[in-house]
């Protein structure tokens, strides 16, 4: 491990453990017998029924990689299916490093280079971060079901904000699909004082504009742009699925307040460490009970089924899969690094 890493993951066990002291110092009388027994109560077929979602949107993914796919090569998303739930097992086991299993293991099955499938890792991680946050506007803006929420206008003006956000960034966007490179020579004259800074910020200009242009017309982006937000839809109703198998106050909230639960989840997601995960966990189980006044051991025993159901189980197929196509994640991860040397500036 590098010794950047080693004082990342140190920096994040820190805040962490300052997280978790400040969530439980507030339950003090935290009631262990009856976090155990809410968990054991939980509704199986609803559990269940949120694990089969969350593989139904490995396969919805699949379909997505596909379409980025077609400007370049005819693949089946069914060809595509294992390399995506072993890169999602790859991030959960291994963190950051894990994102770059999948395009490295769909470039080497579909004999396609490098920088093209993280070409289409960019692209794909701007149609997710714009789909879900156009997601969560709408529901901060036009939800009936938040009004009765503590502190409703403030979440109401960060929906207005993030709808300004969005629309910002298919600004941006729109220039940077249209000038790419010369986006990209700016960037390398404005930090030519960080020669590292700019070579590197010019790099991820010129992915995300290589990413861009395999969208050829209006039709292919608003296909793209709705298999994403059915991507995230699906995960919403896996959400609700984990909500609802635990019955009482949890039991009667609606779509539109998980929505706004997995808002949460995502930002406490900034804060992860590789197969333990912790900034999720304590949004999520922040979010349930300080929000949704729910009992901190159903709030816990929750926030934590979310979490291993929407994050983690992918990890017992993902593992079979990477077996069966004879992958080591651990050897993807160095393989990338050095891939990454040989053809930074290659085309897709």
């Amino acid at each position: 491990m590098s010794k950047k890493r080693i004082i990342i993951s140190a920096v994040l066990i820190v805040l962490l453990a300052g997280l978790v002291y400040l969530q439980f110092r507030e339950w003090r009388r935290f009631n262990w017998h009856v976090f155990f027994e809410r968990t054991q109560d939980a509704n199986a077929i609803y559990l269940a029924t949120a694990v089969a979602l969350i593989y139904v949107d490995y396969v919805l993914r699949a379909i997505r990689w596909k379409l980025f796919l077609k400007p370049v090569c005819e693949v089946s998303w069914r060809r595509l299916l294992a390399p995506t739930m072993i890169g999602f097992t790859g991030i959960a086991l291994l963190g950051r490093p894990g994102e770059f299993v999948r395009p490295y293991v769909i470039a080497r099955k579909e004999n396609l280079t490098m920088s093209s499938q993280m070409a289409v890792w960019a692209v794909e991680r701007i149609f997710d971060t714009g789909a879900f946050a156009l997601l969560v506007a709408l529901d901060l803006v036009l939800a009936p079901s938040l009004r009765s929420l503590p502190h409703y206008e403030g979440f109401r003006n960060a929906g207005f904000i993030l709808l300004a956000g969005v629309v910002a960034m298919s600004l941006f966007l729109f220039l940077l699909y249209r000038n790419t490179e010369g986006m990209a020579l700016w960037a390398e004259k404005r930090f030519t004082h960080a020669p590292h800074f700019a070579h590197r910020t010019a790099l991820r200009i010129r992915e995300f504009g290589s990413g861009l242009r395999t969208i050829h017309t209006v039709g292919h982006f608003f296909k793209l742009l709705g298999i994403s937000m059915v991507v995230w839809l699906v995960i919403a109703a896996s959400y609700l699925q984990v909500v609802h198998a635990y019955g009482g106050e949890l039991g009667r909230m609606h779509i539109s307040q998980v929505i706004l639960l997995m808002g949460s989840a995502m930002i406490g997601s900034v804060v992860q460490l590789p197969a333990v995960g912790g900034g999720t966990q304590l949004a999520t189980i922040g979010m349930l009970h300080y929000v949704f006044d729910v009992r901190p051991e159903s709030a816990a025993s929750c926030g934590m089924m979310i979490w291993l159901i929407t994050f983690m189980m992918v990890i017992p197929v993902g593992l079979i899969l990477a077996h069966r196509e004879h992958i080591s994640l651990r050897q993807v991860t160095q393989d990338v690094a050095s891939v990454a040397e040989v053809e930074p500036e290659r085309a897709p």
